[in-house]
């Protein structure tokens, strides 16, 4: 469930775009600023499991940020489960900032995910921190999936910049809830790695997503290994 100016949390760990963030609108004393994006992907992946069941999806945001650290947003894509659920909004706010001068950074918000058409919603708090190239986070919920359920995902990930505007980048999350939240396992890993370039004013991603076997027992095909390509563009 992707958003660009929240954390690696819903960035990498949901791995559905990478998208550069430009500001639409910044006022004159540079305090406020919006931006925009949109994204067509060949799947939409989260935490390693397929939401469109293997068909392409186009997600859109947009942001508001403050140069306090300050932010908010939403975005949406649509999905298919095989019910009346056809699409996903989330509405997200946040702190991201800076310790000083000791270039370790942090990141802390709330998430909603909606979804019309069936009664999935659920609320989430996150939290990350990062340093160079490496990040690492956290997210819980009390309501996981809405299932009433606690559950945790933990997430550590990295990125690297190659040669001719090439970005590599790879991680791993690990999905944990309560007994019975996701049936038969009460948690799974998933990894991922990929490359991204900005190219003409779109960003062209390409990643590899994998989970372990106890995903596959839980979600069936939709944890099947898979690579992942989308192209979006921020306004």
């Amino acid at each position: 469930m992707k958003l660009k100016t929240l954390s690696a949390l819903c960035l990498a760990a949901s791995t559905m775009t990478i998208a550069t963030t430009a500001n639409a609108w910044e006022s004159e004393d540079g305090n406020h600023s919006t931006s925009a994006s949109v994204a067509l992907s060949s799947e939409y992946i989260w935490r390693g499991i397929s939401q469109t069941d293997g068909d392409p999806a186009i997600s859109g945001s947009f942001d508001y940020a403050h140069s306090s650290g300050f932010y908010a947003g939403v975005w949406g894509s649509n999905v298919d489960y095989g019910d009346d659920a056809s699409a996903e909004f989330d509405a997200y706010l946040g702190f991201a900032g800076e310790f000083g001068d000791s270039g370790v950074g942090y990141d802390i918000g709330a998430l909603r995910y909606m979804f019309p058409g069936e009664d999935y919603n659920f609320n989430e708090v996150y939290g990350s921190l990062s340093y160079s190239i490496f990040s690492v986070g956290i997210a819980y919920s009390g309501d996981t999936l809405g299932s009433d359920e606690d559950g945790y995902y933990y997430y550590a990930d990295a990125g690297y910049e190659l040669p001719f505007g090439l970005n590599l980048y790879g991680g791993v999350g690990v999905y944990d809830a309560d007994e019975n939240t996701f049936g038969p396992e009460d948690s799974y890993t998933h990894y991922w790695v990929g490359v991204s370039k900005d190219l003409a004013g779109f960003t062209f991603d390409l990643s590899y997503q994998d989970a372990d076997s106890d995903a596959e027992d839980i979600f069936g095909d939709l944890a099947e290994e898979t690579f992942l390509f989308s192209v979006s563009r921020s306004f």
